[in-house]
């Protein structure tokens, strides 16, 4: 049975009433994605077509979810909320703070032991609150939500940016920072700006080699990494439904490399079934029901360049394996034709290590095609060149696999069986003892992010993102020109031998099976339950409210970097060993922007302070403005905080004194994220206006107190040698996010308005 089945058939009661009055109103067949916004709106009072990329709404998320690393500044903030419990129901999921180094049993009891206080506290407050508690070791949070939480014309919102992988079941899933979540917690309206629509045609039919993965692939192919920003993709047409519920959440997941709002397909036979084989054969009666609302109308797949703002079409048959990176996972290449382009780019051909799993391809039926590979090299006696390491999405497909016999191919293959938890994908990789220093490799995996670094601290890990399948046949062979469609492999005999393609099972044929899913259900009355921050903790820290950032303050600004190129929130907050400090705002702010490349002196972590005329660590200088007083810019390029969800990329910033974030465009969360924490984001209304700022200069805010809706600022640039430029800043704060500014943050106005 169901988690929350009364809910989920409260959503589906009202739909078709909704549905109804906003096909009326927008006076045109629907999406999808517009029946569910439609139906999930905050009053529940369907009274005006909203316009696409402009009108702000209110919506009301069906529930939410936390993975631990974010999860912790969340909470924090919500017990500042005034509330005794959680509004909507809301889960926490230790996914993040377990690293992979030597193996599933011996890396949970490192992390049990080193960050039981994390845990302790997040247990405690999840206990306290109301909300359910998946433990350390339990799998990773977008693999449990879809086996457990995800229904079909939902929504939900998490504080993590690959949330949508929910799109996989046919919801409105959304990344968003932990303020939004605390928003929806207390019981509030959650905003988001009416996202425009993007429809992707899929014709034709995945075969052989290639796979879900590669649709993603060639998606970011074409929309690049910011092609998607402030739009859903829905997936439609014979390819999408010819296609597994766990395949269709690949392709969800890795929407949010292109910047998508969300991703999300029509509910069909294959989300049945997966319903079903999860145990929720009473969500899927319910679906049944009001199914013809679960999908767009007809006459919007027979002529979608009608109801979409962007159609793309592919063709699934035609579609060849790709590879995508290194350093961005929008750089495709299809399998086979890499030789050429690594040459000439100096990346390196020898793979040293292929990684499957993450939350993107853990399921059942991607562990079990690309065992099918990794039993080839057994069968065909085969050497692996390269090393194997898998995470497993959740102890339930963990034991499901073992039970089967999968796992035991990988690990005839010496392959490393990691945590069901995040692990290399976010950083938690104990590679390298000194990963700063580490030598070129190349590496593939069925991740979903791959920028530099990210995977295990080193700069110089080429990182290429494939199918598992192919990640697997990639690793066998030990070469990134390696194509297994037309490329023999000599044995250990001696003999040519050719891999062949890749089989497996959608859903296990003996069913799921658990002993023990991780799980902990909250007391019914939290009151009694005591939520323990140790004085003096270095990993926990109490939160203190932010002061409003005044006109006098917008005034004598000096600049503390001005960012060159791609600036991810990987550059201004660091994952992997910085995780440890995510629930202690000042300790974490002792990263920063240190990954950030200066402009000036393309150099990372060295800028000039204005104070003493020296170069220092991009926090040490911030610091050092704090203690007089002063207020600062960052300035950045296109698609500033691109990336995950989170939003200490902008509360250390905040903290440290920054006021202003000017740049050319923004990632979508990331923006929202510094709105919410009572920052001033502007973008550029010339972009040639960056290449005017110069390392010493000073910011004056004209008309700070003229502060309004669609109305652009005005900022005075005082260079060094006393001369002038006067630029002209653009916003989008409405009215409700100006009063957000206002009061210094919108944690801050919660509280006044619950007091």
């Amino acid at each position: 049975m169901a988690f929350d089945i009364d809910m989920i058939k409260g959503v589906y009661a009202s739909m078709g009433e909704r549905v109804e009055k906003a096909r009326e109103l927008v006076g045109k067949p629907l999406t999808l994605s517009e029946k569910i916004l439609y139906s999930h709106l905050w009053d529940g009072k369907t009274e005006k077509a909203y316009v696409r990329g402009k009108d702000y709404v209110d919506f009301a998320p069906d529930r939410i979810a936390c993975q631990d690393a974010t999860a912790q500044m969340a909470l924090l903030q919500f017990m500042q909320a005034g509330k005794d419990k959680v509004a909507v129901p809301t889960t926490v999921h230790c996914d993040h703070l377990i690293q992979a180094k030597d193996g599933a049993a011996a890396d949970l009891k490192h992390a049990n032991e080193t960050s039981k206080e994390v845990f302790d506290f997040l247990g405690s407050v999840s206990n306290k609150y109301g909300i359910g508690f998946w433990k350390p070791g339990a799998g990773i949070i977008h693999q449990v939500v879809l086996e457990n939480y995800a229904f079909p014309g939902g929504m939900m919102i998490g504080t993590d940016s690959h949330t949508v992988n929910a799109g996989g079941l046919g919801m409105v899933a959304i990344g968003v920072g932990g303020a939004d979540a605390v928003d929806v917690m207390a019981g509030m309206a959650w905003e988001l700006k009416f996202p425009k629509l993007i429809g992707v045609k899929l014709t034709g039919k995945l075969s052989g080699w290639t796979a879900p993965k590669d649709v993603i692939l060639k998606v970011a192919e074409i929309l690049t990494v910011k092609g998607g920003t402030g739009a859903i993709v829905e997936y439609f047409g014979p390819g999408a439904t010819s296609m597994s519920c766990t395949g269709k959440g690949t392709i969800c997941n890795m929407g949010a490399e292109i910047g998508a709002t969300t991703s999300t397909f029509g509910y069909d036979e294959s989300m049945e079934r997966y319903l079903r084989a999860t145990d929720r054969e009473d969500v899927a009666d319910a679906a049944n029901k009001v199914k013809e609302h679960l999908t767009a109308d007809p006459e919007v797949y027979a002529s979608p360049e009608q109801y979409f703002d962007q159609v793309i079409e592919i063709n699934l048959s035609e579609l060849k394996p790709l590879l995508n990176g290194p350093f961005t996972p929008d750089l495709a290449t299809e399998v086979g034709s890499m030789t050429e382009k690594a040459t000439e780019n100096g990346w390196p051909l020898a793979v040293e290590w292929g990684l499957i799993g993450s939350c993107t391809n853990s399921s059942y039926e991607d562990l079990s095609r690309a065992s099918s590979i990794a039993q080839q090299a057994l069968d065909k006696k085969l050497k692996t060149k390269a090393e194997f390491g898998i995470n497993p999405g959740s102890e339930q497909v963990r034991y499901t696999t073992e039970r089967d016999g999968i796992l035991e191919i990988f690990e005839k293959l010496d392959a490393k069986i990691f945590t069901n938890a995040c692990g290399p994908c976010i950083g938690q990789w104990g590679r390298y003892e000194d990963p700063k220093n580490a030598p070129k490799n190349s590496i593939v995996h069925s991740f979903n992010r791959n920028f530099a670094k990210r995977a295990d601290g080193n700069p110089n890990t080429h990182a290429f993102v494939a199918s598992p399948e192919m990640t697997a046949a990639i690793a066998i062979a030990g070469r990134l020109d390696f194509n297994p469609l037309t490329d023999k492999l000599i044995n250990e005999d001696g003999e040519e031998v050719m891999l062949d393609e890749p089989t497996g099972w959608e859903l296990p044929p003996k069913g799921f099976e658990v002993k023990e899913n991780g799980y902990e259900d909250p007391v019914e009355d939290g009151s009694g339950v005591e939520v323990i921050v140790a004085k003096g903790s270095e990993r926990l820290q109490l939160l203190e409210p932010f002061e409003p950032i005044t006109a006098n303050d917008l005034q004598g600004m000096k600049l503390l970097i001005k960012a060159f190129g791609k600036c991810t929130t990987d550059h201004i907050s660091m994952a992997g060993p910085w995780l440890r400090f995510r629930g202690h705002l000042d300790n974490i702010a002792n990263n920063t922007l240190i990954g950030a490349v200066n402009a000036f002196n393309q150099k990372t972590n060295l800028v000039k302070s204005q104070l003493t005329g020296e170069y220092g660590g991009v926090p040490d200088t911030q610091r050092e403005y704090k203690k007089k007083g002063i207020k600062t810019v960052v300035v950045g390029d296109h698609n500033y905080g691109e990336g995950s969800s989170r939003e200490h990329a902008a509360m250390q910033p905040r903290h440290l004194g920054v006021a202003v974030v000017l740049v050319k465009s923004f990632a979508r969360i990331h923006e929202t994220n510094l709105k919410k924490q009572g920052m001033l984001a502007l973008t550029f209304a010339n972009e040639n206006d960056y290449d005017l700022i110069q390392e010493d200069d000073t910011f004056n805010m004209v008309d700070a107190a003229e502060f309004a809706p669609d109305k652009p600022l005005t900022i005075e640039v005082v260079h060094a040698d006393g001369s002038k430029d006067t630029i002209i800043a653009n916003h989008s704060y409405n009215d409700a996010q100006i009063k957000w500014f206002n009061e210094g943050s919108a944690l801050n106005l919660i509280k006044k308005q619950n007091a």
